[in-house]
C-alpha cells in the first residue's frame, strides 16, 4: 500500500479504493510469467504503467480494459518484459492520443 500512495503521489492522482490494485494482482498472477521472486517489484512497476496510461488517456479508457490490455501485451509480445510493456502501452497511448486528436478536429466548427 506504500508503493501504491507513491505511484498515486508520483501520477497526481487519487484512487479511494483498491480495486485496481486487486485486479492487477488476481489477472497478473496468473500468467505463467510471474516470477515470484520479484513479484512484488513487478506489481509496483504494473502500477507506475497503469496510472502512466490513465493519464495519458485522459482516463477514457476503463480500467479493466487497460489491465486486459496490459496482461495481454505481457503474456504476448512482451514475454514478461516489462521494458517491453512499457514501451508498448506508451504506443497505445500515443495511438489514443491521435485518434482522439484526430476525432475532435471532424467534429471542430459544428458547434
Amino acid at each position: 500500500m506504500v508503493y501504491r500512495n507513491k505511484v498515486l503521489h508520483d501520477h497526481g492522482r487519487i484512487e479511494l479504493g483498491i480495486e485496481v490494485q486487486k485486479e492487477l494482482i488476481e489477472m497478473f498472477a496468473a500468467s505463467p510469467y510471474m516470477d515470484e521472486d520479484i513479484y512484488v517489484e513487478t506489481l509496483i512497476e504494473l502500477q507506475e504503467i497503469f496510472y502512466y496510461l490513465r493519464n495519458e488517456t485522459e482516463d477514457k479508457i476503463g480500467d479493466m480494459k487497460l489491465i486486459h490490455q496490459m496482461m495481454e501485451c505481457f503474456n504476448g509480445p512482451s514475454a514478461d518484459s516489462l521494458e517491453i510493456l512499457r514501451s508498448k502501452m506508451e504506443e497505445l497511448a500515443e495511438s489514443f492520443g491521435r485518434n482522439t486528436m484526430r476525432s475532435e478536429s471532424l467534429y471542430k466548427g459544428d458547434e
